[in-house]
């Protein structure tokens, strides 16, 4: 792996975990508001799990990682 490729997939995770995260966020909203109580173990795994999917994703779809052919 180069070391320019490397941030680029750095950064690419830490926004895709920042989305994930910001995913989290309004399920947990979005359950509080329809359900009287949210425990901490939801809410928890509410934000983690999108976070560290969006992380995962982030890191393996960089940009320039087309299958295109440019002729």
């Amino acid at each position: 792996m180069s070391s320019s490729i490397a941030p680029t997939r750095f950064r690419a995770a830490v926004v895709g975990a920042l989305v994930g995260a910001a995913a989290g966020i309004l399920l947990v909203t979005a359950a509080g508001t329809t359900s009287i109580t949210v425990t901490g173990l939801f809410a928890g795994l509410a934000v983690g799990v999108p976070a560290l999917a969006g992380a995962v994703v982030g890191a393996a779809v960089t940009p320039g990682n087309t299958r295109s052919d440019p002729r």
